[in-house]
Protein backbone atom coordinates (compact mmCIF):
# COMPACT_ATOMS: atom_id res chain seq x y z
CA UNK A 1 0.00 0.00 0.00
CA UNK A 2 1.47 3.32 -1.00
CA UNK A 3 2.16 6.04 1.99
CA UNK A 4 -0.48 8.21 2.22
CA UNK A 5 2.03 11.48 3.03
CA UNK A 6 3.63 13.47 0.04
CA UNK A 7 6.76 12.92 -0.86
CA UNK A 8 10.12 14.40 0.61
CA UNK A 9 10.62 17.43 -1.66
CA UNK A 10 7.46 17.33 -3.95
CA UNK A 11 5.53 20.61 -4.10
CA UNK A 12 1.69 19.09 -3.39
CA UNK A 13 -0.56 18.87 -6.13
CA UNK A 14 -3.48 20.77 -6.60
CA UNK A 15 -5.72 18.86 -8.82
CA UNK A 16 -8.44 21.17 -11.04
CA UNK A 17 -11.38 18.42 -12.38
CA UNK A 18 -13.44 21.05 -14.47
CA UNK A 19 -14.66 20.52 -17.92
CA UNK A 20 -15.82 23.82 -18.58
CA UNK A 21 -12.35 25.43 -20.59
CA UNK A 22 -12.81 28.79 -19.04
CA UNK A 23 -13.73 27.60 -15.87
CA UNK A 24 -10.64 25.44 -15.33
CA UNK A 25 -8.34 28.22 -16.41
CA UNK A 26 -9.49 30.31 -14.04
CA UNK A 27 -8.93 28.07 -10.84
CA UNK A 28 -5.69 27.20 -12.34
CA UNK A 29 -4.58 30.44 -12.45
CA UNK A 30 -5.84 31.46 -9.32
CA UNK A 31 -4.51 27.47 -7.78
CA UNK A 32 -0.86 28.91 -9.46
CA UNK A 33 -0.74 31.82 -6.79
CA UNK A 34 -0.51 29.12 -4.08
CA UNK A 35 2.91 26.91 -3.45
CA UNK A 36 0.42 24.20 -4.50
CA UNK A 37 1.46 22.31 -7.94
CA UNK A 38 -1.27 22.45 -10.39
CA UNK A 39 -2.79 20.03 -12.67
CA UNK A 40 -5.88 20.47 -14.68
CA UNK A 41 -8.24 17.58 -16.09
CA UNK A 42 -11.15 18.02 -17.79
CA UNK A 43 -13.32 14.55 -16.55
CA UNK A 44 -13.14 12.32 -13.49
CA UNK A 45 -11.39 9.45 -15.37
CA UNK A 46 -8.56 11.40 -15.67
CA UNK A 47 -8.47 12.87 -12.33
CA UNK A 48 -8.25 9.47 -11.14
CA UNK A 49 -5.41 8.74 -13.68
CA UNK A 50 -3.19 11.12 -11.98
CA UNK A 51 -4.43 10.11 -8.20
CA UNK A 52 -3.47 6.39 -9.47
CA UNK A 53 0.05 8.11 -10.55
CA UNK A 54 0.52 10.81 -7.69
CA UNK A 55 -2.12 10.42 -4.79
CA UNK A 56 0.26 10.68 -2.10
CA UNK A 57 1.28 14.30 -3.65
CA UNK A 58 -2.36 15.13 -4.10
CA UNK A 59 -3.57 18.04 -1.03
CA UNK A 60 -6.63 19.14 -2.89
CA UNK A 61 -9.13 18.10 -5.64
CA UNK A 62 -11.45 21.24 -6.55
CA UNK A 63 -14.46 19.25 -9.08
CA UNK A 64 -16.96 19.92 -10.77
CA UNK A 65 -20.06 18.10 -9.58
CA UNK A 66 -21.42 18.16 -13.27
CA UNK A 67 -19.17 16.10 -15.26
CA UNK A 68 -19.21 14.15 -18.15
CA UNK A 69 -19.17 10.74 -16.99
CA UNK A 70 -18.95 10.32 -13.14
CA UNK A 71 -20.23 13.01 -11.35
CA UNK A 72 -18.07 15.35 -8.51
CA UNK A 73 -20.29 13.81 -6.06
CA UNK A 74 -19.00 9.90 -6.88
CA UNK A 75 -15.28 11.50 -7.43
CA UNK A 76 -15.02 12.58 -4.54
CA UNK A 77 -16.90 9.31 -2.81
CA UNK A 78 -13.87 7.32 -4.64
CA UNK A 79 -11.41 9.90 -3.77
CA UNK A 80 -11.98 9.25 0.33
CA UNK A 81 -12.15 5.76 -0.05
CA UNK A 82 -8.54 5.21 -1.23
CA UNK A 83 -6.86 8.19 -0.56
CA UNK A 84 -8.37 10.04 2.65
CA UNK A 85 -5.79 12.09 3.49
CA UNK A 86 -6.71 14.49 0.09
CA UNK A 87 -8.80 17.70 0.54
CA UNK A 88 -11.77 17.83 -1.50
CA UNK A 89 -14.15 20.75 -2.36
CA UNK A 90 -17.01 20.50 -5.30
CA UNK A 91 -18.48 23.41 -6.67
CA UNK A 92 -21.59 23.61 -8.72
CA UNK A 93 -23.68 26.47 -10.07
CA UNK A 94 -26.68 24.58 -10.47
CA UNK A 95 -27.37 24.03 -6.58
CA UNK A 96 -27.29 26.74 -4.11
CA UNK A 97 -26.94 24.27 -0.98
CA UNK A 98 -24.58 21.38 0.09
CA UNK A 99 -25.99 17.96 -1.74
CA UNK A 100 -27.33 15.63 0.78
CA UNK A 101 -25.13 13.08 -0.93
CA UNK A 102 -21.52 14.38 -0.53
CA UNK A 103 -19.00 13.27 1.83
CA UNK A 104 -19.27 14.48 5.42
CA UNK A 105 -15.76 15.55 5.47
CA UNK A 106 -16.07 17.31 1.21
CA UNK A 107 -16.20 21.33 1.10
CA UNK A 108 -19.07 22.36 -0.96
CA UNK A 109 -18.36 26.19 -3.01
CA UNK A 110 -21.61 27.38 -4.87
CA UNK A 111 -20.70 28.93 -8.06
CA UNK A 112 -19.94 31.68 -8.29
CA UNK A 113 -17.11 30.85 -5.88
CA UNK A 114 -14.95 33.53 -4.33
CA UNK A 115 -10.84 33.48 -4.97
CA UNK A 116 -10.64 34.32 -1.18
CA UNK A 117 -12.98 30.44 -0.27
CA UNK A 118 -10.84 29.00 -2.84
CA UNK A 119 -7.25 30.39 -1.56
CA UNK A 120 -8.38 29.65 2.21
CA UNK A 121 -9.04 26.06 1.05
CA UNK A 122 -5.94 25.52 -0.64
CA UNK A 123 -3.93 26.88 2.02
CA UNK A 124 -5.57 24.39 4.36
CA UNK A 125 -4.85 21.61 1.90
CA UNK A 126 -1.08 22.53 1.90
CA UNK A 127 -0.68 23.07 5.55
CA UNK A 128 -1.95 19.91 6.14
CA UNK A 129 0.01 18.34 3.76
CA UNK A 130 3.46 19.81 4.98
CA UNK A 131 2.69 18.74 8.51
CA UNK A 132 2.42 15.07 7.33
CA UNK A 133 5.29 15.84 5.75
CA UNK A 134 7.27 16.91 8.84
CA UNK A 135 5.39 13.79 10.97
CA UNK A 136 6.31 11.50 8.17
CA UNK A 137 10.21 12.78 8.11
Amino acid sequence: MASQFPSKGKAPIALIVEDDPDVRVLAAALLEETDLRVVECENAEQAMAVLAREGEDVALVFSDIRLPGLDGVDLARRIKAVWPHVSIVVTSGYADRRPDTLPANVVYLPKPWLALDVLMQADRASAWMQRAQRIAS
